[in-house]
Protein backbone atom coordinates (compact mmCIF):
# COMPACT_ATOMS: atom_id res chain seq x y z
CA UNK A 1 0.00 0.00 0.00
CA UNK A 2 1.22 3.49 -0.88
CA UNK A 3 1.51 6.08 1.96
CA UNK A 4 0.30 9.54 1.39
CA UNK A 5 2.57 12.49 2.67
CA UNK A 6 0.76 13.09 6.00
CA UNK A 7 1.20 8.68 6.58
CA UNK A 8 4.58 8.93 5.93
CA UNK A 9 5.34 11.91 8.50
CA UNK A 10 3.60 10.17 10.90
CA UNK A 11 5.59 7.14 11.05
CA UNK A 12 9.01 8.90 10.37
CA UNK A 13 8.32 10.71 13.85
CA UNK A 14 6.75 7.11 15.52
CA UNK A 15 9.78 5.22 13.72
CA UNK A 16 12.32 7.94 14.97
CA UNK A 17 11.10 7.31 18.72
CA UNK A 18 10.92 3.78 18.33
CA UNK A 19 14.50 3.51 17.02
CA UNK A 20 15.53 5.90 20.32
CA UNK A 21 13.07 3.57 22.25
CA UNK A 22 14.89 -0.06 21.44
CA UNK A 23 18.38 1.65 21.30
CA UNK A 24 17.64 2.49 25.70
CA UNK A 25 16.23 -0.77 25.76
CA UNK A 26 19.62 -2.63 24.66
CA UNK A 27 21.41 -0.53 26.87
CA UNK A 28 19.22 -1.89 29.54
CA UNK A 29 20.28 -5.06 29.22
CA UNK A 30 22.50 -6.50 31.54
CA UNK A 31 23.43 -9.63 33.50
CA UNK A 32 21.23 -10.89 36.28
CA UNK A 33 18.48 -9.10 34.43
CA UNK A 34 15.31 -11.29 32.93
CA UNK A 35 13.40 -10.32 30.08
CA UNK A 36 10.65 -9.74 31.71
CA UNK A 37 12.54 -6.67 32.85
CA UNK A 38 12.81 -5.68 29.58
CA UNK A 39 9.27 -5.98 28.70
CA UNK A 40 8.38 -3.36 31.92
CA UNK A 41 11.38 -0.93 30.80
CA UNK A 42 9.29 -1.06 27.15
CA UNK A 43 5.96 -0.36 29.36
CA UNK A 44 7.43 2.50 31.04
CA UNK A 45 8.76 3.66 28.23
CA UNK A 46 5.84 3.57 26.02
CA UNK A 47 3.90 5.64 29.33
CA UNK A 48 6.64 8.16 29.07
CA UNK A 49 6.21 9.07 25.75
CA UNK A 50 2.79 8.91 25.47
CA UNK A 51 2.42 6.02 22.81
CA UNK A 52 0.94 2.68 22.33
CA UNK A 53 2.28 -0.79 21.45
CA UNK A 54 1.81 -1.98 18.87
CA UNK A 55 2.13 -6.13 18.88
CA UNK A 56 -0.18 -6.07 22.46
CA UNK A 57 -3.06 -7.44 20.91
CA UNK A 58 -2.16 -8.73 17.77
CA UNK A 59 -3.61 -12.02 17.13
CA UNK A 60 -3.98 -11.95 20.85
CA UNK A 61 -0.48 -11.43 21.49
CA UNK A 62 -0.36 -10.30 25.64
CA UNK A 63 2.72 -8.04 25.57
CA UNK A 64 4.44 -4.94 24.38
CA UNK A 65 7.58 -6.94 22.83
CA UNK A 66 8.75 -10.38 21.71
CA UNK A 67 12.02 -11.00 23.40
CA UNK A 68 13.97 -13.92 22.13
CA UNK A 69 17.22 -15.73 23.29
CA UNK A 70 19.75 -17.48 21.74
CA UNK A 71 17.66 -21.00 19.93
CA UNK A 72 14.27 -18.91 20.63
CA UNK A 73 14.74 -16.71 17.20
CA UNK A 74 11.63 -14.77 17.06
CA UNK A 75 8.25 -14.14 19.24
CA UNK A 76 9.60 -14.63 22.25
CA UNK A 77 7.53 -14.79 25.44
CA UNK A 78 9.15 -12.46 28.01
CA UNK A 79 9.87 -14.39 31.26
CA UNK A 80 11.90 -14.11 34.96
CA UNK A 81 14.78 -15.96 33.81
CA UNK A 82 18.10 -14.27 34.93
CA UNK A 83 20.00 -13.37 31.63
CA UNK A 84 23.86 -14.52 31.57
CA UNK A 85 26.80 -12.98 30.57
CA UNK A 86 27.18 -14.08 26.28
CA UNK A 87 23.42 -14.74 26.29
CA UNK A 88 21.98 -13.81 22.31
CA UNK A 89 18.92 -11.63 22.93
CA UNK A 90 16.47 -9.83 20.15
CA UNK A 91 14.05 -7.57 21.18
CA UNK A 92 11.16 -6.84 18.26
CA UNK A 93 8.92 -4.12 19.30
CA UNK A 94 6.49 -1.59 17.85
CA UNK A 95 4.57 1.34 18.70
CA UNK A 96 1.35 3.11 17.52
CA UNK A 97 1.25 6.04 14.99
CA UNK A 98 -2.56 6.75 15.80
CA UNK A 99 -3.68 3.60 13.67
CA UNK A 100 -0.86 3.35 12.15
CA UNK A 101 1.96 0.64 12.85
CA UNK A 102 6.10 0.93 13.48
CA UNK A 103 7.74 -2.04 13.78
CA UNK A 104 12.15 -2.70 14.40
CA UNK A 105 14.45 -5.17 16.09
CA UNK A 106 17.88 -5.08 17.70
CA UNK A 107 19.59 -8.19 18.68
CA UNK A 108 22.22 -7.64 21.51
CA UNK A 109 25.14 -9.84 23.54
CA UNK A 110 24.75 -9.39 27.43
CA UNK A 111 27.25 -8.39 29.21
CA UNK A 112 28.88 -7.06 25.71
CA UNK A 113 30.27 -7.98 22.63
CA UNK A 114 33.28 -9.64 24.29
CA UNK A 115 31.34 -11.69 26.61
CA UNK A 116 29.69 -13.38 23.24
CA UNK A 117 31.24 -17.29 22.20
CA UNK A 118 32.62 -16.55 18.48
CA UNK A 119 29.27 -17.47 17.18
CA UNK A 120 27.15 -15.47 18.52
CA UNK A 121 29.12 -12.64 17.67
CA UNK A 122 29.37 -13.25 14.20
CA UNK A 123 25.87 -14.52 13.82
CA UNK A 124 24.63 -11.11 15.66
CA UNK A 125 27.33 -8.96 12.71
CA UNK A 126 26.32 -11.16 9.96
CA UNK A 127 22.22 -10.87 10.66
CA UNK A 128 23.23 -6.87 11.18
CA UNK A 129 25.00 -6.39 8.14
CA UNK A 130 22.98 -9.00 6.13
CA UNK A 131 19.62 -6.44 6.75
CA UNK A 132 21.60 -3.34 5.84
CA UNK A 133 22.78 -4.99 2.42
CA UNK A 134 18.91 -5.64 1.76
CA UNK A 135 18.01 -2.53 2.83
CA UNK A 136 20.68 -0.74 0.10
CA UNK A 137 18.50 -2.44 -2.63
CA UNK A 138 15.63 -0.26 -1.79
CA UNK A 139 14.52 1.74 -4.71
CA UNK A 140 12.01 2.73 -7.14
CA UNK A 141 11.84 -0.02 -9.40
CA UNK A 142 13.73 -2.66 -7.38
CA UNK A 143 12.38 -6.03 -6.94
CA UNK A 144 11.66 -7.93 -3.78
CA UNK A 145 13.81 -10.51 -4.91
CA UNK A 146 16.89 -7.83 -5.26
CA UNK A 147 16.24 -7.29 -1.29
CA UNK A 148 16.17 -11.52 -0.68
CA UNK A 149 19.09 -11.80 -2.78
CA UNK A 150 21.52 -9.57 -1.26
CA UNK A 151 20.48 -11.02 2.27
CA UNK A 152 20.18 -14.58 1.43
CA UNK A 153 24.06 -14.34 -0.15
CA UNK A 154 25.56 -12.33 3.08
CA UNK A 155 23.99 -14.93 5.29
CA UNK A 156 24.82 -18.01 3.40
CA UNK A 157 28.44 -17.08 2.44
CA UNK A 158 29.28 -16.78 6.56
CA UNK A 159 27.72 -20.23 6.83
CA UNK A 160 24.61 -19.51 8.23
CA UNK A 161 20.79 -20.19 7.25
CA UNK A 162 17.92 -18.49 6.52
CA UNK A 163 15.02 -19.33 8.25
CA UNK A 164 12.75 -19.35 4.95
CA UNK A 165 9.37 -19.50 6.72
CA UNK A 166 10.27 -15.97 8.76
CA UNK A 167 9.68 -12.97 6.37
CA UNK A 168 9.80 -9.25 5.93
CA UNK A 169 6.45 -7.62 5.21
CA UNK A 170 4.69 -4.39 4.35
CA UNK A 171 3.42 -2.31 7.12
CA UNK A 172 0.82 0.50 7.65
CA UNK A 173 -2.76 0.57 9.49
CA UNK A 174 -1.63 -3.64 9.54
CA UNK A 175 1.52 -4.43 10.96
CA UNK A 176 2.44 -7.06 8.58
CA UNK A 177 0.77 -5.88 5.11
CA UNK A 178 1.65 -6.50 1.01
CA UNK A 179 4.64 -7.12 -0.15
CA UNK A 180 5.81 -10.07 1.17
CA UNK A 181 9.81 -9.64 1.40
CA UNK A 182 11.53 -13.20 1.80
CA UNK A 183 14.78 -13.13 2.85
CA UNK A 184 16.28 -15.37 -0.29
CA UNK A 185 15.54 -15.66 -4.08
CA UNK A 186 16.39 -14.38 -7.11
CA UNK A 187 17.27 -11.15 -8.22
CA UNK A 188 15.04 -9.62 -10.64
CA UNK A 189 11.90 -12.01 -9.12
CA UNK A 190 8.85 -10.19 -6.84
CA UNK A 191 7.17 -7.11 -6.30
CA UNK A 192 8.55 -4.07 -7.90
CA UNK A 193 8.91 -1.23 -5.49
CA UNK A 194 7.18 2.18 -5.64
CA UNK A 195 7.33 5.28 -3.80
CA UNK A 196 5.94 5.69 -0.88
CA UNK A 197 6.15 1.67 0.25
CA UNK A 198 6.93 1.35 3.60
CA UNK A 199 8.68 -1.91 4.54
CA UNK A 200 10.35 -3.89 6.86
CA UNK A 201 13.39 -5.90 6.55
CA UNK A 202 14.41 -8.23 8.83
CA UNK A 203 16.28 -11.20 8.00
CA UNK A 204 15.88 -14.00 10.61
CA UNK A 205 19.22 -16.55 10.81
CA UNK A 206 20.00 -19.44 12.34
CA UNK A 207 23.29 -20.55 13.13
CA UNK A 208 22.94 -23.96 12.06
CA UNK A 209 20.07 -25.91 10.25
CA UNK A 210 17.47 -23.48 9.21
CA UNK A 211 14.16 -25.45 10.89
CA UNK A 212 12.12 -24.42 13.20
CA UNK A 213 9.63 -25.29 16.05
CA UNK A 214 6.85 -23.24 17.97
CA UNK A 215 6.55 -23.57 21.87
CA UNK A 216 3.81 -24.81 24.04
CA UNK A 217 2.91 -20.94 24.29
CA UNK A 218 1.99 -21.03 20.47
CA UNK A 219 3.95 -17.74 19.74
CA UNK A 220 7.89 -18.68 20.51
CA UNK A 221 9.74 -19.89 17.43
CA UNK A 222 12.78 -21.89 18.28
CA UNK A 223 15.86 -23.31 16.10
CA UNK A 224 14.90 -26.74 15.83
CA UNK A 225 18.20 -27.79 15.95
CA UNK A 226 19.24 -25.84 19.64
CA UNK A 227 21.47 -23.38 17.25
CA UNK A 228 21.77 -19.66 17.83
CA UNK A 229 18.76 -17.74 16.21
CA UNK A 230 18.90 -14.10 15.53
CA UNK A 231 16.92 -11.11 13.97
CA UNK A 232 17.75 -7.19 13.00
CA UNK A 233 14.69 -5.06 11.62
CA UNK A 234 14.85 -1.53 9.93
CA UNK A 235 11.19 0.05 8.95
CA UNK A 236 12.28 1.48 5.23
CA UNK A 237 10.11 4.53 3.38
CA UNK A 238 11.01 4.03 -0.85
CA UNK A 239 11.49 7.78 -2.07
CA UNK A 240 11.74 8.78 -5.14
CA UNK A 241 15.44 8.47 -5.54
CA UNK A 242 15.98 5.23 -3.28
CA UNK A 243 15.36 4.45 0.41
CA UNK A 244 14.73 6.15 3.64
CA UNK A 245 15.60 3.94 7.12
CA UNK A 246 12.89 5.26 9.57
CA UNK A 247 13.61 3.41 13.11
CA UNK A 248 17.40 4.63 12.97
CA UNK A 249 18.32 5.27 16.56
Amino acid sequence: MIKNPEEIEAMRQAGKLLGKMLAELRDFVEPGKSTLDIEYRAQELCKENGVKPAFKGYHGYPWYCCISTNNDVVHGFPNEKPLKKGDLVTIDFGIMAGKLHTDSAVSVIVGGEEAGSPTARRLNEVTRKAMYKGIREIKPGAKTGDIGNAIQKEVERAGFSIIKELTGHGIGYNLHEDPQILNYGKKGSGTALKPGMIICIEPIVSAGERFIETAEDGWTIAVRDGSLGCQWEHMVLVTPNGHEILTQA
